[in-house]
């Protein structure tokens, strides 16, 4: 059976804390990566669009096999025009690999909020829940607080998403 780790985040941008994650996930088959389209609680975030580019070349420099961006968010989302529900994804994951075992993986912070996420009891049900923190202690907030202040953020992030956003001022 395959084994399936699903870790959503808003990705805002990705970050080595992410990467730290995603490192801990070797034992999968794959990891799907969901940056959200729209925050559950509002969360500003930059551009969708955009960050889907920031994970692209995230998941290049990462250049794990069984890591990869995936869209069924995004193809949630432009059916309802509204947030989409951890629930409604896994469940669209599951019909997508009606044989595989999926894990919702989420970072330290979600997991004291896990009780708020809409049909949590089901969640836990149907699918296994992972808290994995991070091992390398770097928030995204790091890195736009690093270039709000014009400060570095080599050492917060990968080369191609550093280049990206020194290059493109997003923050």
């Amino acid at each position: 059976m395959m084994k399936i780790a699903v870790f959503g985040s808003a990705f805002n941008p990705p970050s080595l804390g992410h990467l730290s994650v995603i490192e801990s996930l070797g034992h999968f088959d794959r990891v799907l990566l969901l940056p959200s389209v729209a925050h559950a609680w509002g969360k500003e975030m930059l551009d969708y669009s955009l960050r889907t580019k920031l994970v692209d070349a995230f998941i290049e420099d990462v250049a794990l096999s069984n890591v990869e961006r995936c869209v069924i968010e995004e193809e949630l989302y432009k059916q309802t025009q509204q947030s989409v529900t951890t629930y409604a994804v896994l469940l669209a994951l599951q019909e997508k690999y009606p044989q595989a075992e999926l894990t919702f993986v989420i970072g330290p912070d979600n997991l004291f909020n896990f009780s708020k996420f809409y049909n949590a009891e089901e969640i836990a049900k149907r699918w296994t829940v992972m808290a994995c923190p991070e091992k390398v202690l770097v928030r995204s907030t790091d890195i736009r607080l690093a270039l709000q202040n014009n400060g570095t953020i080599e050492n917060l992030t990968t080369a191609k998403v550093c280049a990206i956003l020194t290059k493109k001022n997003y923050y």
